[in-house]
């Protein structure tokens, strides 16, 4: 399944988002969800230790001024690449 979380993870239940994540999940943060994906906040630890793959979406990272402050541990990456994960994903779920 694909997650995108499109708000800040100070308005997101992370702890229900993790709740719902299986092994092989994709988490795509986009929007103001790229707070989640700055090194060294508890939210990405808490995602990190999850058992899926993080990726950031690098235009709203770039249109935050965010992209040189997100952890290495996640892959920033572009439209083409969201369309790979919604295409790989029959199943998505917004957040």
């Amino acid at each position: 399944m694909l997650h995108i979380l499109t708000q800040s993870p100070f308005k997101t239940d992370i702890d229900m988002l993790l709740r719902c994540v299986n092994a092989g999940d994709d988490l795509l943060l986009t929007q103001d969800g790229v707070i989640a994906a700055l090194e060294g906040t508890r939210y990405l630890e808490l995602l990190l230790a999850a058992p899926i793959s993080i990726s950031v979406l690098r235009e709203d990272l770039e249109a935050r001024g965010l992209l040189a402050q997100i952890s290495t541990k996640t892959d920033a990456i572009g439209y083409t690449d969201f369309v790979r994960l919604a295409v790989k994903h029959e199943r998505q779920i917004t957040w």
